[in-house]
């Protein structure tokens, strides 16, 4: 039988062969091979810090999803309730009414002058300790579009913010009845309201951003800081006046280096109808920078690394 050539073996099967004595020669790379590329990562403070500020500006941006998500959290909340939000607003008024008249005998006050001094003081007071608490599990209670969407970090700080500013939008109801009752009238130092409320709104997502990162890397942040608050409850003045403490030389102490009391201060003082305290702005103002600096510092360095934490 006689076999058939290779060639013709070849050309049936499509195949092309190589020339005799060039199948062995290996393949020759281009002269000008493109470079090769390295991915790393950056730890110029430079950088993070433009990184953070993108995702604080990508936020900012989304500002519907903020209000929409937060709108969603206060309706979920209170999904077949009959009073909704209003009930924190019922809660509040029984407890200014009942504490309030018990108090003013207790710590000799006039009725008049009194409730209206702790009617603004707690409400507000209520708003601080709950951002501060829900500010150290934002970041884990968001795990889930954490891991499954690509959205800013801060977002999820500034839906807590959103949602506890509509909180205390039902509780000022308590406020203004109090202050109508007792004919308690602003003062001329009202204008300074208006900042006083961006310097409580920064401060809030600050203090969410800051307190969501620790909370997410150590799981014993939430209690630590509901211990803390507990305290600073009783050491801020909120159930008790400032002028209480004149006699006893305690008044410097606990107004000059607590930062709540500032905070406190210049938005209760022009609603009791005092003058402006320049003070009470120092003292807010200077725990606000540091607040806004130390916050920055952390989100840049902690940003990437939420993520793994939660």
């Amino acid at each position: 039988m006689k076999r058939p050539r290779p060639s013709a073996i070849a050309g049936s099967m499509n195949v092309i062969m190589p020339e005799r004595g060039k199948a062995d020669t290996p393949p020759q790379c281009p002269p000008h091979s493109p470079p090769s590329i390295v991915i790393s990562a950056s730890n110029k403070w430079r950088n993070m810090l433009a990184l953070a500020a993108a995702d604080i500006g990508q936020t900012l941006r989304l500002w519907p999803l903020v209000w929409t998500l937060s709108l969603f959290d206060i309706r979920l909340r209170y999904r077949g309730s009959l009073l909704g939000p209003f009930w924190l607003t019922l809660s509040t008024a029984i407890m200014v009414g009942t504490i309030g008249f018990l108090y003013s005998h207790l710590f000799h006050q006039n009725v008049g002058n009194y409730l209206p001094f702790l009617s603004i003081s707690l409400v507000f007071w209520t708003f601080i300790s709950t951002i501060t608490a829900e500010s150290s599990i934002c970041f884990t209670q968001a795990e889930g579009l954490i891991r499954n969407m690509r959205m800013p970090h801060s977002l999820h700080a500034a839906r807590v913010v959103v949602r506890n500013v509509m909180v205390l939008a039902h509780n000022m109801v308590v406020i203004v009845a109090v202050c109508i009752i007792f004919h308690t009238v602003p003062s001329l130092a009202s204008f300074s309201l208006l900042p006083a409320c961006m310097i409580w709104f920064v401060d809030a997502f600050a203090i969410s951003i800051l307190l969501g990162i620790f909370g997410a890397r150590f799981r014993d942040i939430p209690p630590i800081i509901g211990s803390v608050m507990q305290i600073a409850f009783y050491l801020t003045p909120i159930m008790w006046n400032p002028s209480m403490l004149t006699h006893r030389g305690l008044a410097f102490a606990l107004v000059s280096f607590n930062p709540f009391y500032g905070l406190l201060e210049i938005m209760r003082g022009p609603l009791l109808g005092q003058p402006l305290e320049p003070h009470a702005w120092l003292v807010a103002l200077g725990y606000s920078a540091i607040l806004i600096i130390v916050t920055g510092l952390v989100f840049s360095r902690a940003r990437p690394r939420i993520p793994y934490w939660i």
